[in-house]
């Protein structure tokens, strides 16, 4: 493993490279499991948790298709064909940029797919070149690892830098219909993703998704605000202010992350502790935050607008005995952790300051997610 610079690790070992996505493949197939564990205990609707899950099926695709990108560096003799950049400072996760060169990769897959040779000419050369020239077919392997890459990001379903909103109906009473949004981002500031749940009621005279006008707007207007530096109530004000005829009901937002590993991340504070002396290098040897966001509606009041006309805006909740909530701009803000059995007890033993209200997602040896 290479050092780029002091936050970015680039991963050019084959072993330290498939050993990360490995990690991660199993990290993200527990925290679907998370996903179901709160549904099961209320923490989650039947509707956030459908779409919660879909958004970590997307990032799971997305480190499948970097791991097939990615399978054979160092393998070749060529440096310049690039490794993963990892931000080992902060996120525990690939580097933004590795993402977007990933969607535009995505625009091209299928140029690069009609001039490559197909999966089974490649099996067949390397076949040959086994039994005929007896040599490792490493240049084949290559090819066959990119031509699996751009199949696989030309399937679609991934997480993208940018995942726009999508909305569909929950409800129609009278004049006014509930729609319930969704979108995430892949922060580039903090190179985590970021999931958005949002109710809205929507009293226009057309369907909010089916408005050729409002919602292309309104989409417009919820990825520019899709920010970390920026607070739910910003954001909820924001949308309640600009559109006259959506009325923010909910807002939530999941941090996904940082993961922390004493193998391939450097943050400071008592995980990193926590980590070394339970297990040090081994397959236990990780533990992934989650960070839930809350905003709820507390009812609403008329303005003035215009020389004769009202609106009606949201007043939102905010509670400043709930953690902070009342300076974060948010109803609630709810901290999990996801580690496996051996780093919780570590934990429980050294019971660090901070970690008491932290909600604890243990990972058995048999892959069960026990929530404690």
């Amino acid at each position: 493993m290479d050092s780029s610079d002091c936050d970015h690790l680039e991963l050019a070992d084959v072993y330290a490279s498939r050993h990360y996505f490995r990690r991660f493949s199993e990290i993200l197939q527990r925290l679907e499991r998370v996903a179901a564990a709160m549904h099961a205990s209320d923490q989650l609707n039947r509707i956030d948790a459908r779409a919660l899950t879909d958004y970590l099926k997307r990032l799971d695709f997305t480190f499948d298709a970097l791991s097939t990108k990615y399978l054979m560096v160092g393998q070749t003799p060529s440096r310049s064909l690039g490794s993963l950049t990892v931000d080992r400072r902060e996120s525990g996760f690939p580097v933004a940029s590795e993402l977007m060169r990933m969607a535009n990769d995505a625009q091209q897959a299928s140029r690069h797919l009609t001039n490559m040779p197909s999966t089974r000419e490649l099996k067949a050369q390397m076949i040959r070149t086994i039994l005929g020239e007896c040599r490792s077919p490493t240049r084949l392997q290559y090819a066959m690892s990119q031509r699996l890459y751009y199949e696989e990001i030309s399937r679609g379903a991934l997480f993208w830098i940018q995942n726009d909103p999508q909305c569909e109906m929950l409800d129609s009473d009278g004049g006014r219909r509930r729609f319930f949004i969704h979108w995430a981002v892949y922060d580039s500031q903090v190179n985590l993703p970021v999931i958005y749940l949002m109710e809205v009621d929507d009293s226009g005279s057309a369907p909010l998704p089916k408005d050729e006008y409002r919602w292309p707007a309104v989409q417009a207007h919820l990825m520019a605000q899709s920010l970390a530096g920026l607070t739910l109530l910003t954001i909820a004000r924001g949308l309640d202010a600009d559109f006259d005829d959506v009325h923010p009901k909910r807002l939530h937002r999941y941090h996904i992350g940082p993961m922390y590993s004493s193998s391939y991340t450097e943050q400071v504070g008592p995980l990193r502790q926590i980590l070394e002396q339970a297990c040090p290098g081994g397959e236990d040897d990780w533990a992934l935050a989650w960070t839930q966001e809350e905003l709820d509606s507390d009812g609403t009041q008329e303005e003035r607008s215009g020389w004769f006309s009202k609106v009606e805006r949201e007043i939102f909740a905010l509670d400043p005995f709930s953690d902070g909530a009342g300076h974060s701009g948010a109803t609630r803000t709810l901290r999990s952790i996801i580690l496996p059995q051996r780093p919780f007890q570590v934990l429980a033993e050294l019971a660090p300051s901070g970690f008491a209200d932290v909600q604890k997602f243990v990972v058995s040896p048999s892959g069960q997610v026990l929530h404690l």
